[in-house]
C-alpha cells in the first residue's frame, strides 16, 4: 500500500508538469510566437552568411576544375578527398599543424594566465603594462613574420649572428620551433586578454575568505580561480585552437622567404630543403 502510494506521490509532479505544458495560454502562445518571429531574421542571417557558403564549399569539392577552363568544371565525386587523403604530403602537413597546435597553444596557455594575472593585479601604471604587454597582438601577422624571417637570416639577422649565422629555417625540426616560438610571441597576448577578463568573474571576496583560513596563493589558484574561470578558459583554448589550426601565413613566410634568401646568398639550396 505504502509502495503504490508513493508511487502515484511521486508521479504526480510530472503529470501536472505535462499538463502545465499542453496547457498554455493565449497569451503564452502568443509570446512564444512572437520570440520565434524576432529570431527568425537572425537565423535567416546565418544561414546566408554561415550554411549557404559551407555548403556551396561542398559542392565544389566534388567537381573537377581547371584554371584555365573555368567553364569546363566536371563533376567527379568524392575523387579529390580521395586524392588528398592518399597524399603522404597532405599527412605531412596534417601532423606538423597538429605538432605547432597543440604546443603553441599549451604555452600561450600557462604564459597567457601569468600575463592575466600580471594586468589584472598591477596597482601602478596599469594601461602601459596593459598597452606594453598587447603590442605584439597588434602587429599584422605578415609583418611579424617577415620580422622574425629578417631575424633568422644568414649574415644579416641578429638572431641568427648569435648562432654563428645559422639558418635554422632551413631544418625541419629547428624550423618548428621558430614558428613556435613566433605564434607565442604574436598570440600569447590575445590569449592573456581572454584571461585577464576571466579573472574579473573571481569574487574578491572568496579569495579573502581563503587567506584567512590559511590558504596559500597557490592553494586559493588552484581551488578558486581556475574553477570560477573555467568558462573563459574554454573560450580562450577555443578560440586560440581554432586559429593556431588555421596557421599559414606565418608558416609561409618564414620558411619560404628564408629558403629563397639562402639560394640568393649562397647560390645553392638550403640543407634539409631539397625536394
Amino acid at each position: 500500500m505504502t509502495a503504490k502510494t508513493e508511487a502515484v506521490t511521486t508521479g504526480e509532479p510530472e503529470v501536472t508538469e505535462r499538463k502545465h505544458r499542453k496547457r498554455l495560454s493565449e497569451g503564452a502562445r502568443a509570446e512564444r510566437r512572437l520570440g520565434w518571429y524576432l529570431c527568425a531574421p537572425a537565423v535567416v542571417v546565418m544561414i546566408a552568411v554561415a550554411a549557404f557558403p559551407i555548403i556551396y564549399a561542398i559542392w565544389l569539392s566534388l567537381q573537377r576544375y581547371d584554371l584555365r577552363f573555368p567553364n569546363e568544371a566536371k563533376f567527379i565525386g568524392f575523387s579529390n578527398y580521395g586524392a588528398v587523403l592518399s597524399s603522404p604530403y597532405w599527412w605531412h602537413a596534417l601532423w606538423v599543424t597538429l605538432i605547432i597546435t597543440i604546443i603553441s597553444v599549451a604555452i600561450e596557455f600557462v604564459l597567457g594566465m601569468a600575463l592575466a594575472i600580471l594586468m589584472f593585479r598591477t596597482l601602478f601604471w596599469r594601461g602601459a603594462v596593459r598597452t606594453i604587454i598587447l603590442i605584439p597582438y597588434g602587429i599584422v601577422t605578415v609583418a611579424a613574420a617577415y620580422g622574425w624571417q629578417y631575424a633568422w637570416t644568414p649574415n644579416t639577422g641578429y638572431l641568427s649572428a648569435l648562432f654563428n649565422n645559422s639558418a635554422p629555417l632551413t631544418k625541419t625540426g629547428t624550423a618548428i620551433a621558430i614558428i613556435i616560438l613566433a605564434e607565442v610571441w604574436k598570440t600569447t597576448p590575445f590569449m592573456a586578454l581572454l584571461l585577464m577578463a576571466g579573472l574579473s568573474l573571481v569574487p574578491e571576496d572568496l579569495q579573502k575568505a581563503a587567506r584567512v583560513d590559511g590558504a596559500s596563493a597557490w592553494q586559493r589558484f588552484v581551488r578558486i580561480t581556475l574553477p570560477l574561470m573555467k568558462p573563459a578558459i574554454l573560450v580562450a583554448l577555443l578560440f586560440r585552437t581554432l586559429d593556431a589550426f588555421r596557421i599559414f601565413d606565418n608558416i609561409y613566410i618564414l620558411t619560404q622567404g628564408i629558403a629563397f634568401i639562402y639560394i640568393r646568398i649562397f647560390g645553392a639550396a638550403a640543407p634539409g630543403t631539397e625536394g
